[in-house]
């Protein structure tokens, strides 16, 4: 008789190793988009750049991301930049955790750093898309773990604020 073999304990990922290890996965699967739509611009004047974007009846789209974050480049390489590189939207960036000069809807300065923290926001990347006033049209693009679906989820947020602003 064989004696059955004991199992081993099976090694547990956290949630930041896992991420981790799909956005290596994603970024190699998939296809990077044109060199120019690597980067965004970053924001610098709020009213401004939502006064533009209304002006040809589109929403602000506004990619909240965090410098090193593989999922914001999934985010920015695949979806976001090649649709602004298209001229399809008007989209700026805003960076987590720098203290680059902004100025908010009503022109008021303060960092980048400091506008995400009054959006409350705490994962990059978040995608956010503003109407007239500065306010949100649709619901927020939390996160990128699901790159199966990131488009799709992009698509009917952007349909959503399109409408509200187009309404």
């Amino acid at each position: 008789m064989t004696p059955m073999p004991v199992p081993r304990p099976v090694a547990r990922f956290s949630l930041q190793r896992r991420q981790m290890v799909v956005a290596g996965a994603l970024a190699a699967a998939l296809p990077v988009a044109r060199a120019a739509s690597a980067t965004l611009p970053q924001a610098v004047a709020l009213g401004d750049e939502l006064a533009a974007a209304l002006g040809r009846g589109e929403p602000l789209v506004v990619m909240v991301s965090l410098e090193g974050c593989p999922f914001c480049a999934v985010a920015r390489n695949n979806y976001l930049g090649p649709l602004r590189a298209e001229g399809r939207l008007a989209i700026v960036q805003v960076d987590m955790r720098t203290a680059r000069a902004l100025r908010d809807f009503q022109g008021q300065p303060l960092t980048h750093d400091q506008m995400t923290r009054r959006w409350a926001i705490k994962l990059a990347p978040t995608v956010l898309f503003f109407g007239r006033g500065g306010a949100e049209v649709a619901e927020r693009l939390v996160g990128g773990m699901l790159p199966d679906f990131y488009g799709a989820y992009l698509d009917q947020r952007l349909e959503a604020a399109r409408r509200s602003v187009r309404g």
